[in-house]
């Protein structure tokens, strides 16, 4: 299965995703949907017990919902039951719950929205723009965003042009990346801000952004540039691109007197501008 995660927004909550290329087809993180609904403390005991309930009820949807892997509360890459669009319909018609209308409303146009964009790129730039104006984010915060989402892509193509795979080793390589110019790597970034599941590129400083994108994009240029024929050479091109980074950055800090890479994070950014 071909698959990409993406993170989905309803009432301001988050929802885990994978889109399975192969299907055409969303698989939602059920748990994701109870807690929604439901405002449980614990909605995989609430799962727990209404997979229990159905399954003795003789169900059939949850009988073929299954197990994928999505990132964690606590970062890390755990099974997590899922469903389709479909399967969920049917399960939140056995959960009592005053945001059930909305969240069907919302469920009905995922699967079309998705199918959109890959039609017409320029509409999820325009829905991640509408996203992040309703979080609060400033206009010119949400261009500099918008703009290292463009940069990112560049850089992944450009990996998948060399070979490289995805998961590990373009985990590796940004990690890699990171730490050159941040001297942290994203695992340790993300702790210093205070994040869990949250994308650390959301929690960036206009600043922070600026350096993670000349890093990625000198990334991508210098591996265009010299051809790098297997991982560990693009590991050497990976220090390389962060280095230009490293070196802004410390002359940055050096006529500031201020550190670029901080605990800052979204929600401080947005209590600060209320």
């Amino acid at each position: 299965m071909k698959s990409q995660d993406a993170i989905k927004i309803f009432e301001e909550k988050q929802v885990r995703t994978l889109w399975d290329e192969d299907k055409e087809e969303w698989y939602i993180s059920i748990v994701d949907v109870i807690e929604i609904l439901t405002n449980s403390k614990n909605p995989q005991a609430y799962w727990r017990k209404l997979k229990q309930r159905l399954k003795e009820e003789g169900n059939e949807t949850v009988t073929n919902c299954h197990g994928l892997k999505m990132k964690a509360s606590d970062g890390k890459m755990r099974l997590t039951d899922v469903a389709s669009t479909e399967q969920l319909f049917r399960l939140i018609q056995s959960i009592p719950s005053p945001k059930a209308e909305p969240f069907k409303l919302w469920l009905a146009t995922l699967a079309k929205d998705r199918l959109d964009e890959m039609q017409d790129p320029e509409i999820s730039i325009d829905r991640a723009l509408k996203q992040y104006l309703e979080l609060g984010y400033s206009q010119n915060w949400i261009n500099q965003r918008l703009k290292s989402i463009e940069i990112r892509k560049e850089l992944t193509d450009e990996w998948k042009d060399k070979g490289l795979k995805e998961g590990f080793e373009f985990a590796t390589l940004t990690d890699i990346i990171t730490k050159t110019w941040a001297d942290k790597t994203t695992k340790e970034y993300k702790i210093l801000k205070g994040l869990k599941k949250e994308n650390l590129r959301d929690n960036m400083t206009n600043t922070e952004l600026i350096l993670n994108m000349l890093a990625e994009a000198s990334t991508k240029d210098i591996s265009q540039a010299t051809n790098p024929k297997d991982l560990n050479e693009s590991k050497i091109v990976a220090r390389q691109g962060g280095d230009v980074a490293k070196v802004a950055k410390e002359s940055l800090e050096a006529k500031t007197g201020k550190k670029v890479v901080t605990n800052f994070n979204a929600k401080k950014i947005l209590e600060n501008k209320r």
